[in-house]
């Protein structure tokens, strides 16, 4: 089951660097994925203790150190805030997750349905690279 839940998490990241969803911040690549919480399968919710529902979804995001061979990931300080088309802004609370040598950042947070949220994002990974990330995505609800 752990195994599974690695390489569940894993494809999250991996899924934006299909996309390109990844930002450059000195010495490090800050990869990131926001989507609705039904795509995670349950058991992965239920481990993870995430709300898996239409209208609630999750921002990963992972901090990989350019420096070194392979892109390690490496820990870092993530905060930021999501804010919606009418000025709305939430507040967003990162959860650190580490398995085997992966680590993620994850934030949960309510949507409404065709709602367009913008990102700002902080990373602090010291030394490697600090600065922000802001980005915008439109948002579905799941029923």
């Amino acid at each position: 089951m752990k195994k599974w839940i690695v390489v569940m998490l894993a494809s999250l990241v991996a899924l934006p660097t299909w996309a390109g969803q990844f930002k450059t911040i000195k010495d490090v690549e800050v990869h990131y994925s926001a989507f609705n919480s039904t795509f995670l399968p349950p058991q992965v919710a239920r481990s993870y203790k995430l709300k898996r529902n239409g209208y609630s979804a999750l921002l990963n995001i992972s901090v990989l150190d350019n420096s070194q061979a392979g892109k390690p990931a490496i820990t870092a300080t993530i905060t930021g805030s999501a804010k919606n088309l009418i000025g709305q802004t939430r507040k967003l609370t990162f959860r650190e997750v580490k398995e085997a040598n992966a680590i993620y950042y994850l934030a949960e947070f309510p949507i409404s349905d065709e709602e367009n949220l913008t990102f700002n994002i902080d990373v602090n990974a010291g030394n490697k690279g600090t600065g922000p990330l802001k980005f915008t995505q439109k948002f579905y609800v799941e029923e």
